[in-house]
């Protein structure tokens, strides 16, 4: 069986697959000083609860754009599943040529929507992954990731209004009714919500008139059931999107991984 894991800057996600379909699915808040043996203790416990054995991984992949989480997963995946485990970089077989001007640059969740889209829904595409960022990938007729968008994920706008308006509260996100709010709670859930779906669509319709063909639109992330509903403008929801990608990029890079190494990066855990 194969472990994933996508290290996002909010939450990490923990997957296993057979090689048929995902057995289970788990997330965990992202916190640089959690060590190994934490998540060994949480995830295990996990698995037991679903009757996976973990003896049965014998493959690992991360991906992560918190490189400082980096060292603890690399530990929990060597020290108590036996397995060392591929790192998604630039330096893999990706199979998907990039265009931009620096591709070692580009986060490893990007490209790997890219890949996945491609391989599922062919092309061109774009991707709007809702995370603690709102990226939108391009991939354009040819098969080749061309780039694309980022712009400030809505739960970012949510704590940076709340923190300038010290006397507007922190709210969670939701779908109003209407546009029109009747009270101050009301009509900051309008702003938040209709005003990201406007970003979101504005910014799909300007990359779409910029494109070649005219593309697929995919919706992926935490938060993207909630903005599919608001919008026509997205073909297909699929959340398990970059985890498809972690596992089509380790299916094709299947020989020994990179060594490991032990030294834990300077700063963590100091």
């Amino acid at each position: 069986m194969l472990l994933v894991i996508d290290a996002g800057n909010t939450n990490i996600v923990f997957a296993v697959h057979d090689g048929q379909s995902w057995l289970g699915q788990w997330r965990i808040s992202t916190n640089e000083a959690r060590t190994a043996d934490e998540y060994a203790a949480w995830l295990l416990t996990l698995f037991d609860r679903r009757g996976l054995d973990a003896t049965k991984i014998s493959r690992a992949i991360i991906g992560t754009v918190v490189p400082v989480a980096l060292y603890e997963l690399r530990r929990f995946c060597r020290e108590w599943l036996d397995v060392v485990p591929l790192v998604a970089n630039a330096r893999l077989d990706w199979g998907i040529d990039v265009l931009v001007e620096n591709p070692n640059e580009l986060g490893a969740d990007r490209r790997l929507n890219g890949l996945a889209g491609r391989e599922f829904y062919g092309t061109p595409l774009i991707v709007v992954d809702f995370g603690t960022a709102t990226t939108f990938d391009v991939v354009n007729t040819a098969g080749q990731f061309c780039g694309g968008a980022i712009a400030p994920g809505v739960n970012l706008s949510i704590d940076a209004l709340h923190r300038a308006a010290a006397r507007l509260p922190r709210m969670s996100i939701g779908r109003p009714s209407t546009a029109i709010g009747c009270n101050t709670s009301v009509a900051m859930r309008s702003g938040l919500f209709w005003g990201y779906v406007g970003l979101v669509e504005g910014l799909i319709r300007r990359i779409s008139d910029e494109m070649d063909a005219k593309p697929t639109v995919i919706a992926t992330g935490g938060l993207a059931p909630l903005f599919s509903e608001g919008t026509p403008l997205f073909d297909v929801l699929a959340p398990d999107l970059t985890l498809d990608g972690l596992r089509l990029l380790a299916d094709r890079n299947t020989g020994p991984p990179l060594s490991y190494s032990p030294e834990r990066p300077q700063g963590v855990g100091q």
